[in-house]
């Protein structure tokens, strides 16, 4: 039997690069390794936690299905469900809050962060976050979650807890252990100092962008003193930034790229770019089009994957009443 491999992205607007690059295109890489019995879902409760529109979350979910389907990811090959269509992660939330310390809550670095940048809507959700997070995973007897080095801190509260339950009610459930993916840190295309944001689609890179929109982005896109084209976080952060993105797309490495471009302008780099951006996202960009005109499909497949997890999770969340005693 495979181990287990789980891990989650959020409904909540179209994907840009960064999500890509960190979450999407890992999946797929994990999937097709043949290593694990994969599971990713759409994590729509957790997207409650930030503002939004009941009107347009419907819509981010199915779009999300198509970004997943269009990447790469198999319905054949992987359990792809929604989170909200197995109670069965609330209910564990909700045992696992019994048995979590506020002060570990308190110290989670997201947050704080998140805390910060939506001050007029710090909610429990957003405070619990770790918790339910922790029951997504341990729902599924999961050995292996995906992760960059920012998400180390959830993924040890949900060892945390495992242990904890563990040590009150019985061994019940496995500690997950990471798989660090390389995440690069993909900043906005104005500015360099700060992260690509989908709240400014004007410096950001969908992942869906026509090949036109891709040009234009990266035209406008800002750049350094001088013309070299370097890896230079420190002194050239936009063209580092350009660089990062490029490699991580065409494969090819820092070093070869900044002998390609050697005595060649910014200009030139950016139509490489540009044509590397478009190119690799092509065949994505046909499918997910083609999905999106189907979405009784993609609900159809949702809700196949959905029934399949929920299989796996409602026999786990009976064991846990079980432990604890509710008849």
């Amino acid at each position: 039997m495979k181990p287990v491999l789980i891990s989650g992205i959020q409904p909540s607007g179209k994907l840009h690069i960064g999500n890509y690059l960190g979450a999407l295109k890992n999946f797929v890489d994990l999937q097709n390794s043949g290593k694990y019995q994969c599971y990713f879902f759409i994590a729509d409760l957790h997207s409650l936690t930030e503002d939004f529109d009941p009107k347009e979350k419907p819509k981010q979910i199915l779009e999300l299905m198509a970004d997943f389907l269009a990447a790469g990811l198999d319905s054949k090959k992987s359990v792809i469900f929604q989170q909200s269509q197995i109670p069965a992660h609330t209910e564990l939330s909700w045992v696992l809050n019994t048995v979590t310390p506020m002060g570990e809550l308190e110290r989670m670095t997201q947050f704080k962060d998140k805390s910060v940048r939506q001050r007029k809507n710090i909610n429990i959700g957003l405070f619990a976050y770790p918790v339910l997070m922790a029951a997504d995973i341990l729902l599924y007897d999961t050995k292996f979650v995906p992760v960059g080095e920012d998400q180390l801190q959830h993924l040890e509260i949900t060892r945390s807890l495992a242990r904890k339950f563990n040590k009150k009610f019985g061994k019940t459930f496995f500690e997950p252990q990471a798989i660090l993916t390389k995440t690069p840190r993909v900043m906005s295309l104005a500015n360099p100092e700060k992260k690509m944001s989908k709240s400014q689609p004007e410096s950001c890179l969908f992942i869906d962008d026509s090949p036109q929109e891709i040009r234009n982005k990266i035209r406008k896109a800002v750049t350094d003193s001088g013309a070299e084209v370097k890896h230079d976080e420190k002194n050239k952060p936009a063209i580092s930034n350009l660089l990062e993105i490029h490699s991580s797309l065409s494969g090819e490495t820092i070093s070869k790229l900044e002998k390609k471009f050697i005595g060649k302008n910014y200009s030139t780099f950016k139509n490489d770019l540009a044509g590397v951006v478009i190119k690799h996202f092509a065949d994505f960009r046909k499918k997910k089009s083609a999905l999106i005109k189907n979405q009784s499909k993609l609900f159809s497949i949702l809700v196949a994957g959905s029934q399949k997890a929920a299989k796996v999770a409602n026999k786990k969340i009976a064991e846990v009443r079980k432990k604890i005693g509710l008849i």
